[in-house]
């Protein structure tokens, strides 16, 4: 079984990693629609065109930088370069500290990053300004964040020794995550909080997009929760108090080129 996952995703095309974003923005915005856990007075097709936008612009950058990950990967596997030929471990083990090694660098790591930067949190409040937080603002990054992304993700692939597989893997995995903890939806606490020790759920993501500090600097996961639960950087708040957008005067109106310009605003 591993192996044929494996297979698959070292042969994925363009397309099918496409399909993976679609069909998920899709299902989950589908889901948003049954079982909403805020009703937003707001033009749901207006509010996704925007965030679609942005999300077209970090498909442009990743696949226009695909070939670096091509060439790291070949390279860590030819020169068994990384904590997988430190640790001599293959198999499933191999696999699942790939991915967690990727999830710590490529999206901790980067997220916290970003928060801790003036320059880069002024690129990374795009993604913050959404007012209306729901499926689509997963991907809600400026053309620079996602730069910065990737550049943490090439590093990820010289720690781990990650395979050009295991890094399809992990993207497609990160994409689906991504969506289900912004995802407008409502599921039982209880079921959200036994969730929460393992993977970040739509619960403990809210808390991260409230508009207030020190809120605001918590909860950086992606996919596994531990990061946030090992390095203190976890945080819990009643999700009816939460409040979405950036405290600030800049009112870019969702507007695709206002919120381009975020970044580059005066005070």
């Amino acid at each position: 079984m591993l192996d044929q996952i494996i297979y698959f995703f070292d042969n994925i095309s363009s397309t099918q990693r496409g399909l993976i974003l679609a069909l998920g923005i899709t299902g989950f915005w589908i889901i948003e629609g049954f079982i909403p856990f805020r009703v937003f007075s707001y033009d749901k097709f207006k509010h996704a065109i925007t965030n679609i936008l942005l999300t077209l612009t970090t498909i442009i950058v990743n696949f226009s930088l695909a070939f670096l990950i091509v060439i790291s990967c070949d390279y860590v596997s030819k020169n068994e370069f990384g904590l997988i030929s430190l640790l001599n471990i293959d198999g499933f083990v191999r696999v699942l500290l790939s991915l967690m090694i990727l999830d710590l660098i490529g999206a901790y790591l980067a997220h916290y990053v970003q928060h801790k930067i003036k320059p880069l949190w002024l690129v990374h409040a795009v993604h913050h300004s959404d007012k209306h937080v729901d499926t689509t603002t997963a991907n809600r990054h400026h053309p620079i964040e996602s730069l910065v992304r990737f550049i943490f993700t090439v590093f990820a692939v010289f720690v781990s020794e990650s395979s050009i597989a295991i890094v399809f893997l992990y993207q497609s995995l990160s994409v689906v995550f991504s969506q289900f903890n912004h995802a407008n939806i409502k599921l039982n606490s209880q079921i959200d909080k036994i969730m929460s020790y393992l993977i970040v759920t739509p619960d403990m993501h809210k808390v991260h997009h409230h508009s207030y500090m020190p809120y605001t600097d918590t909860n950086y996961g992606n996919i596994f929760s531990i990061w946030d639960r090992l390095f203190g950087t976890y945080s819990e708040l009643d999700k009816e108090k939460i409040i979405y957008g950036i405290d600030d005067n800049y009112d870019d109106k969702n507007d695709f080129f206002k919120v381009l310009k975020r970044p580059f605003k005066k005070n």
